[in-house]
């Protein structure tokens, strides 16, 4: 090979790898590089800034409500009488006392609204506890010569599957837990419309077919 011909291939080479260094470098340069917007009339042309990603922000944990046990649903706070009563359920069996305070509302005001139920049912109460009347909720109901229903020193057979005597036991003890208030509070006597007792006591309230006195 002559001397001509050897130099010619070397120069080659050279122009070859001095071009792809070249090509690189701008390859590098122009991926570097921020991208440039063309604006409108004679603004020069602004650089966009890199767009950081978003840092992941993870949600604070939610608070669960934890429904109500069906034991609790005596104690839930109702906008009417109507409400409460209905949050009670199925009439539960009740003994003593508390069957004595249902069986009075159920035979003396079963065909009353709640609230006139609820007022009978506060009448007992406030018996046994004014220290002038029996001192238990039997005793008041069944002390002689004050409630019609009672016949022999006990009560007729009370219908326990029927929505009145559902409804009696729920106010009974909402009664007692003074969960409403009614329009008779404080009351220790009543009477059906119908007759005129000369009585001489405070007249409370009147609701329904009954009228309510201290």
């Amino acid at each position: 090979m002559s001397l001509r011909l050897k130099a010619a291939i070397t120069a080659a080479f050279a122009l070859s790898a001095t071009a792809a260094v070249t090509a690189a470098d701008m390859s590098s340069a122009s991926e570097a590089a921020p991208s440039v917007v063309t604006l409108p009339g004679n603004q020069e042309p602004d650089q966009v800034p890199a767009v950081a990603k978003p840092a992941v922000v993870f949600a604070a944990p939610r608070e669960v409500a934890q429904p109500l046990n069906s034991s609790d649903s005596a104690d839930v706070r109702a906008d009417n009488l109507s409400a409460l009563v209905s949050a009670h359920g199925d009439a539960e069996t009740l003994e003593g006392d508390m069957r004595c305070l249902a069986g009075a509302v159920y035979f003396e005001s079963k065909g009353e609204s709640l609230e006139g139920q609820l007022a009978v049912a506060r009448v007992i109460i406030n018996r046994a506890k004014s220290g002038r009347f029996a001192n238990s909720l039997c005793g008041v109901v069944y002390q002689p010569g004050q409630f019609s229903f009672v016949r022999g020193g006990g009560m007729p057979t009370i219908r326990t599957a029927s929505e009145s005597w559902r409804r009696a036991v729920a106010i009974a003890q909402i009664a007692m837990k003074d969960a409403w208030d009614s329009a008779a509070e404080g009351a220790l006597f009543f009477h059906a419309r119908r007759v005129s007792p000369s009585w001489g006591k405070r007249q409370l309230a009147a609701i329904d077919n009954h009228i309510f006195y201290r």
